[in-house]
């Protein structure tokens, strides 16, 4: 028996990191909303790594916020331990981490949500989508109830079709134990989406007690704080931090995990997905890595007011017993005791490129795709997709343009559009690395970038608008007064000099060259600059990189425009590449399936050469002539 009950305008299913960003986005854009969970009590979940940020995933955290996302924000509120990675490296590449107490990330999200307006949230797996005329009309529960919607966005995480491995033990199961949702796949495959199996893992959970920190190394936290949010007062962020602790595995380790590969899920054969190349387990390291006689081990705690450390490094799927000798062989846990158990966990999740760059998929109108159903991995690429999802939804319903951002614009835009056009055959991670123009995505200017957006979107109001203006305004006005500064070559400037290792003036120089020196900054020069006024360190820290790297700016500026040219050339959706003659078979194949939007993306398929481009280009001016 079925019961149809009150209509919403969004369905999202799930309400991990993806569903969390994505209800919120929708119900604050003013849509009303209803957002479905297996349990109320998995809402922003960290079923793994109890932090948030990282290498390239700081750079998201803070560009979900600077588009009006909330995970910033609730990390800001909840960390434990901050730390500013690679920074004795350029600001490029500098990403804030931040250890989280992982309850009081879920309890405070979960409180968020349940607060917000237009949303609601509810218990209950969802089974089946529903659909008339190639668009989506409703959601079904496994209980019969029937929501119908206007646009519905698919957040599953790792929750399809679940199954959790411990040595030969098999639980079908989410994570921690949690209710899988295991009818959702067949309706997913009737809409005839490809689904294909990836897996994850997770370590142990090692009792604090039963820790000797004397054999480890202790890792503290920043003297001063960064907040991710730039909505969050630095001030309020500066507290007493909790310490992680560094340790490493040994020859000892390697000949228990050795030893004992048979009865390894991963390589007995029992594990049917992919798992992630970036995040290997400890079983991977010491089989694919035999050259090492040791790796990292991170012990972090879970949290203020648990015991429980998470064994950073040492993911696994061994059975209990071998994972015991294992952990006991690393320095300071000879005489650990294990609270949970590590294992891998494989789920359902799709080949992206099924979707759109707005993340609808190309044949279900109304149907969204966001987080680890998409093939991807980690809290922070989940929530991104899900806001631009979430996002997405609405403009489709309020009749709007979707919102797709660029490679050139953000990591999120390099992330959506490396899933949507790349074949991904493992879970998909972020890293600075795939990003072309990485000096002009830097985590300090992600407000700059796209708050912007984030106000026409209608997730910034114009308060915070308001300020950024005003932010931007003080870069430009300090820029140009540093620049008509001019420093003489006196003694004390020499001196100063001096005391820095810098080469002394023949001749007067302005501020701003004396700024381009590696072993100064802005703050250093500070007692040259008489008529300098106090300005915000947001303010003074944008002056010093953009002077200090104007060179390498103004060249990645000039390779985006070229970037552009090739984004601007679109391609129609209904193009038959078979009808081309001069593509290769392998690029007539890939550039049908996916289906690129413009030349710039067909570029960056795999199987598509510069050659097949150039064929594309021709064809589509005569196209464009009407020769075609």
């Amino acid at each position: 028996m079925s019961y149809t009950y009150e209509a919403y305008d969004v369905a999202v299913v799930g309400a991990g990191h993806a569903g969390c960003e994505a209800a919120l986005a929708s119900a604050r854009l003013g849509l009303s909303t209803i957002c479905f969970t297996v349990s109320i009590e998995s809402i922003a979940l960290m079923p793994c790594n109890p932090n948030i940020g990282g290498s390239s995933k700081g750079h998201l955290v803070r560009e979900i916020d600077a588009l009006g996302g909330q995970m910033g924000k609730t990390i800001d509120k909840t960390f434990i331990q901050s730390k500013m990675l690679n920074k004795s490296k350029g600001p490029a590449v500098h990403s804030l981490r931040a250890q989280a107490d992982k309850a009081d990330y879920s309890r405070e999200m979960r409180n968020i949500l349940e607060n917000q307006e237009n949303l609601t949230i509810k218990q209950a797996e969802i089974v089946d989508i529903l659909t008339e005329d190639g668009h989506v009309c409703g959601v079904k529960t496994h209980t019969g109830g029937i929501y119908p919607c206007k646009a519905v966005v698919l957040a599953t995480g790792t929750y399809l079709k679940a199954r959790c491995l411990c040595g030969e033990n098999i639980t079908y199961t989410g994570p921690n134990g949690l209710q899988a949702a295991n009818s959702l796949t067949e309706s997913l495959k009737k809409l005839g989406i490809k689904l294909v199996r990836f897996k994850t893992g997770t370590p142990a959970r090692i009792d604090k007690r039963t820790i000797d920190f004397s054999k480890m190394t202790e890792q503290f936290g920043d003297d001063h704080i960064v907040p991710f949010s730039f909505t969050t007062d630095p001030e309020t962020v500066q507290k007493e931090q909790v310490s992680c602790w560094l340790t490493y595995t040994n020859e000892e380790t390697h000949k228990v995990i050795r030893a004992n590969l048979d009865r390894s899920p991963i390589y007995a054969g029992v594990i049917e997905g992919t798992g992630p190349r970036y995040c290997p387990s400890i079983e991977d390291k010491v089989v694919k890595f035999a050259d090492k006689d040791r790796h990292q081990v991170f012990i972090e705690p879970e949290g203020l007011y648990t015991n429980e450390m998470y064994v950073g490094g040492m993911s696994s799927s061994l059975p209990e017993d071998v994972q015991h000798q294992m952990y006991t062989t690393v320095p300071g846990l000879e005489h650990a005791k294990i609270v949970r158990n590590a294992y891998a966990i494989e789920y359902d999740c799709i080949p992206a490129t099924q979707l759109k760059s707005s993340l609808e998929f190309k044949q279900i109108e109304g149907l969204f795709s966001g987080g680890q159903f998409n093939g991807s991995s980690g809290y922070e690429e989940a929530a991104a997709q899900g806001l631009i999802a979430g996002i997405n939804a609405a403009m489709k319903i309020m009749g709007r343009e979707p919102v797709i951002l660029k490679r050139s614009e953000a990591y999120i835009g390099v992330l959506i559009d490396d899933l949507v056009t790349k074949e991904t055959h493992e879970p998909y991670r972020m890293m600075t690395s795939r990003a072309e123009y990485r000096l002009l995505l830097r985590q300090d200017n992600a407000d700059l970038r796209l708050t912007p957006i984030g106000h026409e979107i209608g997730l910034i109001d114009d308060e915070r608008y308001n300020q950024l203006m005003e932010k931007e305004r003080l870069i430009d006005e300090e820029i140009c007064r540093v620049k008509s500064v001019n420093i003489g070559a006196n003694k004390t400037v020499q001196e100063l000099l001096e005391r820095y290792g810098s080469t002394p003036l023949k001749t007067a120089a302005t501020l701003d060259e004396l700024i381009r020196r590696p072993e100064l900054d802005y703050d250093i020069l500070a007692p040259l600059d008489v008529q300098r006024t106090k300005l915000p360190r947001s303010v003074t820290e944008q002056v010093e990189i953009n002077i200090k790297y104007e060179g390498y700016i103004t060249r990645q500026l000039h390779q985006v425009e070229q970037f552009k040219k090739l984004e601007s050339r679109k391609l129609p959706v209904d193009l038959d590449y078979k009808e081309i003659s001069g593509l290769r078979i392998e690029a007539r194949q890939k550039l049908d399936a996916i289906k690129p939007a413009s030349i710039g993306q067909a570029s960056r398929i795999a199987g598509v050469t510069p050659a097949d481009v150039s064929v594309l280009l021709i064809y589509m001016e005569q196209y464009r002539r009407g020769l075609k």
